[in-house]
């Protein structure tokens, strides 16, 4: 079956190689809420952890390849900017899914891309610099695949901040002198 974008591709991270200790989970609460905004970011969480600079770069690279870390980058408020957006659904036939799939994909405002197991089995979002850019956009898909869109914007925004508390604070503290691991 087709693969919708990369990001589904890895919805379903692969077990780390190892478990993560107490000096990951740190890093990964830093960098979810207060990604540091300076010229050596890293080097900032070290300070923060208790590592050098090459050390964090090290596991994060680490949990990237493990695929605890599916993405670093900022997110904005596509409205503030003046952006729209909208949630965007298709009935697509098991033998058409490859190439509605690609077009979708083709265009960089193609945020997120599911395959569901339901009537409407693509689910996509959409964000573009005007309402008639996106509906323009979303017809054109059409008229290439012949596959109606749904279009679905929000009529109201419930915007929830979602950030997964890894270190709880429990237990020996991962700065401890020795550097060792704390059975995390």
């Amino acid at each position: 079956m087709p693969q919708p974008t990369q990001s589904a591709q890895s919805a379903q991270p692969k077990q780390p190689a190892q478990p993560m200790d107490t000096y990951d989970k740190k890093i990964l609460d830093i960098i979810q809420t207060a990604f540091p905004l300076a010229p050596r970011p890293y080097a900032e969480v070290g300070a923060q952890v208790g590592l050098a600079e090459d050390e964090v770069l090290e596991r994060v690279r680490a949990l990237r390849a493990s695929g605890v870390i599916r993405r670093i980058g900022a997110n904005f408020q596509s409205k503030k900017l003046g952006f729209r957006s909208t949630l965007c659904a298709a009935k697509v036939p098991e033998d058409r899914l490859e190439s509605f799939i690609a077009e979708v994909n083709r265009h960089p405002n193609v945020t997120h891309n599911y395959l569901r197991e339901n009537a409407y089995n693509v689910w996509f979002t959409f964000i573009g610099p005007s309402w008639d850019m996106v509906c323009a956009t979303l017809a054109e898909i059409t008229a290439k695949t012949g596959i109606e869109i749904l279009n679905l914007p929000a009529e109201k925004l419930f915007k929830i901040r979602v950030d997964f508390r890894m270190h709880d604070g429990d237990g020996p503290d991962a700065t401890d002198a020795d550097g060792g691991e704390d059975g995390d």
